[in-house]
């Protein structure tokens, strides 16, 4: 079999068979043309169904001082997965990564922004651009409801649900959920659709989605990135941002202020509350407040 045909059926089956995004997928079949290129350069001609052990080794090896722990990781899991994937269409009967172990990582917690950082940022938005009502409710839309950039890129005007205090938001996977929308979100949306949205020559295909760049088509996950990098230099703010950090900051605030994880699970999307835990960061404040209030030794204090 060859990495083209073997690649191309791991993709189908990653789309058809788990639901994965079209970005997941391709960061799979990138971390597999690593591999299956890394051979080509040893002038060796190996199909995927004979590659060793021994030969993955040395592939990790040769990257493993030019990329961080936590893409060793991304790596080595992403082709555990390809061959797991070749075990189960009975191609190959072991894998050749089932004895290496990825690099142990530091869970290294992203920055959480304060309210009035996040107003910092929004101010920071130049009110005499076209695009500042889309931005403002991009930030807000961002931090107000949690979403992934690319949940936002895709968030639809037939998802908004704003009479019921909802919208519909579409995650990894295709999954849907319902997410409450705040007042304050609300009306920058709304602002930004019976106005300046109003005034853009809307491509057809994008008609539906919310938010839109100026010649009317989607805007593309680069462009979030850029507008959040643009505003947190000009705020001066000693933090590493990105949109991300949004959804991070939705998630600890309502952590610090008494939501359960497993409400915050279902409003962030996640599969397992696992995921929820790594995202949250407590401030000491609220442990000791928890032993304090809880633990039977606190009252003899």
């Amino acid at each position: 079999m060859k990495w083209e045909t073997a690649i191309n059926n791991f993709k189908n089956y990653l789309k058809i068979e788990r639901g994965l995004s079209n970005n997941s997928i391709s960061s799979y079949e990138s971390d597999i043309l690593k591999l299956s290129n890394f051979i080509l350069t040893k002038n060796k001609s190996i199909s995927p169904l004979k590659v060793s052990s021994d030969l993955v080794k040395e592939f990790i090896y040769s990257i493993s001082n030019s990329i961080s722990s936590s893409s060793q990781s991304r790596i080595i899991s992403g082709l555990r997965s390809f061959f797991e994937y070749l075990i189960f269409e009975n191609y190959i009967s072991n894998n050749p990564l089932s004895l290496i172990e990825s690099p142990r990582i530091s869970r290294k917690l992203p920055d959480t922004l304060t309210i009035k950082e996040i107003d910092k940022l929004i101010s920071m938005i130049d009110s005499k651009s076209n695009e500042h009502e889309r931005n403002v409710a991009i930030i807000e839309t961002l931090y107000g409801c949690g979403l992934r950039v690319s949940e936002l890129i895709s968030l639809k005007l037939s998802d908004l649900f704003f009479s019921e205090g909802f919208i519909k938001v579409t995650g990894k996977g295709n999954k849907q959920r319902l997410v409450p929308i705040s007042t304050l979100t609300k009306k920058a949306i709304k602002t930004y659709i019976t106005n300046s949205r109003k005034k853009i020559k809307i491509s057809e295909e994008f008609r539906d989605i919310v938010f839109l760049n100026r010649r009317g088509n989607a805007l593309s996950r680069a462009m979030i990135f850029t507008i959040v990098k643009k505003l947190a230099k000009l705020s001066n703010i000693n933090k590493v941002i990105s949109p991300h950090t949004f959804r991070h900051s939705f998630a600890t605030h309502l952590l610090e202020n008494g939501a359960d994880l497993k409400t915050i699970q279902q409003l962030l999307g996640h599969q397992s509350i696992t995921t929820t835990e790594i995202y949250m960061h407590v401030d000491n404040r609220m442990l000791i407040t928890a032993i304090n209030k809880f633990h039977p030794r606190s009252s003899a204090n």
